[in-house]
């Protein structure tokens, strides 16, 4: 299924560790690689996914990288329907969503022919209209699972 996405990273100082994603790795769940952006001394990376399915797995690879300073990582994640990046840094060991104002994330009931898809959900600006009422249940709330 169609679905652009986009992630970006900054993490300072990390060339070395990013390097691994920026090859081409046919043993990867996730399709592609990440390009470093041009003329940033700290270091900025991205990659633009055209389909859902390219995707998975792409966030548990950046937990598994040997971070130096993996307080310092930032991943920004833009699905299609997202009014805006959603923000994750490390937690614990692992990659989680930092709430950021005035943005709240939903997840409705997936349709049929997608129940055993993870969603990411939808993150919309609180308070411009049209954000949905309702959630759907706990068990399929889990955005990373999508990334």
């Amino acid at each position: 299924m169609s679905r652009m996405a986009q992630i970006i990273v900054l993490a300072r100082y990390e060339d070395e560790v990013m390097e691994p994603l920026t090859r081409y790795d046919e043993a990867r769940t996730w399709r592609g690689r990440f390009e470093q952006i041009p003329g940033w001394f700290v270091g900025g990376w991205y990659i633009e996914f055209f389909r859902r399915s390219q995707r998975s797995g792409v966030l548990k690879d950046l937990e598994s990288l040997p971070w130096n300073s993996p307080e310092c990582v930032q991943v920004m994640l833009h699905d299609e329907d997202d009014d805006c990046f959603g923000l994750w840094m490390f937690r614990d060991g692992v990659l989680a969503e930092v709430e950021i104002p005035g943005t709240r994330r939903f997840h409705a009931a997936p349709p049929p022919w997608l129940a055993d898809s993870p969603d990411p959900g939808v993150l919309f600006r609180t308070g411009q209209g049209g954000t949905p009422a309702e959630h759907s249940t706990e068990h399929v709330q889990d955005p990373c699972l999508s990334w």
